[in-house]
């Protein structure tokens, strides 16, 4: 009989390995300010409440009566009942499904049976914006002051329907945006040669870095510039173009608790010019290719720690930026803090209209 020691490789399955406390501990709060998507538009139902959960809470998201998203707190404010399980929308109202109070969109109550008088209450929310075939909330103090711009492809014909990817590990959102400008990770997970050149730029709480995509997929070699495009810490569309594919990967970063977040990639693919069939082909490979390295990714993230002062060789420039840049987000470090004039990037640099995109990369998320 074979005994297997504590240290092999098989007895180390990822899946049962002890996480290291330090792997949960983290300087920053787990919750930066700004715009994250819960949710895409047609998984919100007109007539149907749905239940989320999201920066450590409880949700309902739910039309109005007009047809506009609202995200709000899950559990009525009379005895405690979650809306999302047997509530129901009545004339663009969620119904508590234990005592029948209803509330609006705004959050108000608006009928409570029984009441002599309507109670003065509320259910807690978000600010809520829907484009793009995305519903985005605002998490942070008081009213949003900038918007995450329309992404073009997201309605365009030129693209296909998105393979739509969704995964969650035991990491906070900034490590998962830090991917992105993670040069020397490239090499390592997703193929490329040599950790690409990046530059970057950056103006309040938008910023972009551009790179390049050089490796080998199925006997193509494969050639791509990016452009990655991020509007505060939760929304990142990264544009990626070459002779054989073109994509544009919407990364979608939000916190679910304080020790887990999720990521969830829309990969919009251009469909070829002149060769619309080969549409599902190239899905298909993409999907072969970049779904399996972002689960090797989320192996990684489940059981690495934070360093808050990484040994970074020289070439390793972009997680530093990202940090500095990043801070803004989080409570005290004034957010949408002025524009670093060495570096401008305007926002309308920052979110290409739909003639100019012409896609996204392999694994925006990393």
């Amino acid at each position: 009989m074979r005994f297997w020691r504590s240290h092999d490789s098989r007895a180390l399955d990822p899946t049962t390995l002890p996480r290291d406390p330090r792997a949960d501990e983290y300087p920053m709060p787990s919750v930066p300010h700004g715009w994250y998507a819960v949710l895409r538009s047609g998984e919100l139902r007109t007539g149907k409440v749905v239940s989320l959960h999201y920066f450590g809470r409880a949700l309902i998201a739910f039309r109005g009566a007009d047809g506009r998203a609202a995200v709000r707190d899950a559990h009525c404010p009379h005895y405690g009942a979650h809306l999302g399980v047997g509530g129901k929308v009545v004339d663009g109202a969620v119904e508590c499904p234990f005592h029948g109070w209803r509330f609006g969109t705004d959050g108000r109550c608006v009928e409570a049976p029984f009441a002599a008088r309507t109670p003065k209450v509320s259910i807690g929310g978000f600010p809520v914006r829907e484009h793009s075939g995305l519903v985005f909330v605002y998490a942070g103090p008081g009213e949003p002051t900038w918007e995450v711009p329309e992404i073009g492809e997201t309605g365009s014909r030129d693209f296909a329907s998105p393979i739509d990817d969704v995964c969650r590990a035991r990491i906070h959102v900034q490590e998962m945006r830090e991917n992105i400008v993670d040069e020397s990770h490239f090499h390592f997970i997703h193929g490329q040669s040599e950790p690409p050149v990046q530059e970057w730029r950056e103006d309040g709480p938008f910023a972009e870095a551009r790179g390049t995509i050089n490796r080998r997929v199925f006997g193509w070699n494969i050639d791509n510039t990016f452009d990655a495009y991020m509007y505060g810490p939760g929304v990142m569309v990264v544009r990626a173009h070459g002779p054989v594919l073109s994509v544009t990967a919407v990364a979608l970063s939000t916190p679910v608790d304080d020790r887990t977040s999720e990521l969830r990639m829309l990969y919009y693919l251009r469909k070829p010019a002149r060769l619309p069939f080969l549409t599902p082909l190239f899905k298909l490979v993409f999907r072969a290719e970049a779904l399996g390295e972002v689960r090797e990714e989320v192996r990684i993230w489940d059981h690495k720690i934070h360093q808050a002062r990484p040994v970074l060789l020289p070439h390793e420039k972009g997680i530093r930026a990202l940090r500095r840049w990043y801070a803004q987000f989080y409570p005290g470090r004034g957010e949408g803090a002025a524009p670093n004039d060495a570096s401008p990037c305007r926002p309308r640099e920052c979110a290409p209209s739909n003639s100019t995109a012409a896609a996204g990369a392999r694994s925006a998320g990393g």
